[in-house]
């Protein structure tokens, strides 16, 4: 195996003259320069890029944690980060919660001992904010609330409940079921501001149908990834609410919905609308094109890289820096659009 050994052999140079060349650091001639390439050509020599990183005191890898890939919504945000990261030269590195024994203890380590540049959050956690602050190292939430000085990104959930609210008013819905994640992950540890945004939608929802008289249920699905419970919440939700003629959930819910109908022998969207939140795949799939708010991942995953960058510019320019000033949030629009399981 060649290494910079060989290289500098055959150029007639040090080490160290090839190291400067290979890691653009220090001033070398471009004589030199010409000679070290020239070998490195004849070798064919491809010099390290994570050792180059380290070099500079970076890996070029940002740590991603969510609760499961299995999610079709968590499988197309990590699809639509890695591909931005990937255009702004960063690797990534993922971390399902539900399939990792340490949860997300080993990449917050990783994180402090530099084995990582920065750290995506995307997963339910009950730790407070001192401790995420505490780690003194770039770390961006994505649709959690990890404290007033770690940058978040979220959608604009409080609209997208706004957006389902006005639909199913205007549309003469009575009898609403709505199917979601456990109710203990609306609030953080101090009970008054949710670590979990995206509940915003059910929230605003729930109040809505409530002030215009509407009646609603809630049911939980348990957590993220038991896929299989959430199926079974909708059946349930079918057999406690038989005169439902609203459903609204996240994408997979809302597909297990219209399974269910079609079984039941109910007609979608006349006697049942259906309305999903998230917009992946899975709402293109589910048998009847499904009226969906769609988050903008595209967007989404832009507005996370660019806090990502600005964060481990921020820390690289003073390392003992333990937090930031309130970055506040940054909000993506969401956008309602209407199919076939919506009247």
């Amino acid at each position: 195996m060649v290494g910079m050994r060989d290289v500098a052999k055959r150029a007639g140079v040090s080490v160290s003259s090839v190291s400067l060349v290979i890691n653009g650091t220090g001033y070398v001639s471009q004589d030199m320069r010409d000679r070290v390439e020239q070998a490195m050509r004849e070798l064919d020599y491809v010099p390290n890029e994570l050792a180059r990183h380290f070099y500079r005191g970076k890996t070029g890898i940002v740590g991603v944690i969510v609760p499961t890939i299995q999610h079709p919504f968590f499988a197309t945000l990590t699809a639509h980060l890695q591909r931005e990261f990937a255009r702004r030269s960063l690797r990534t590195m993922l971390c399902s919660t539900a399939d990792s024994a340490s949860g997300e203890a080993q990449y917050v380590e990783m994180l402090r001992q530099r084995s990582l540049d920065a750290l995506v959050v995307a997963a339910h956690t009950t730790h407070d904010a001192d401790y995420w602050t505490s780690i003194g190292r770039p770390v961006v939430a994505f649709d959690r609330n990890l404290g007033a000085r770690i940058a978040q990104v979220s959608s604009d959930h409080a609209y997208g409940g706004e957006l389902i609210a006005d639909l199913l008013i205007r549309t003469g819905a009575r009898n609403v079921a709505i199917v979601g994640g456990p109710r203990a992950q609306f609030t953080d540890l101090s009970g008054t501001n949710t670590t979990f945004p995206t509940v915003r939608y059910v929230q605003t929802l729930e109040t809505r149908l409530t002030e215009a008289g509407i009646a609603h249920m809630y049911a939980e699905s348990g957590e993220v990834f038991d896929l299989d419970g959430v199926r079974r919440t909708v059946r349930e939700a079918f057999d406690a609410l038989p005169d439902m003629d609203a459903f609204v959930g996240a994408d997979l819910a809302a597909a297990f919905a219209v399974q269910e109908a079609t079984m039941r022998g109910i007609a979608v969207p006349g006697d049942l609308q259906i309305v999903a939140y998230d917009g992946t795949m899975a709402a293109d799939c589910a048998g009847l094109p499904l009226t969906a708010v769609r988050q903008d991942f595209v967007w989404i995953a832009r507005a996370i890289a660019g806090k990502i960058e600005s964060e481990i510019t921020r820390f690289a320019g003073d390392v003992s820096q333990t937090a930031s000033p309130d970055p506040g949030p940054e909000t993506i629009p969401v956008v309602l659009e209407r199919r076939a399981t919506t009247r």
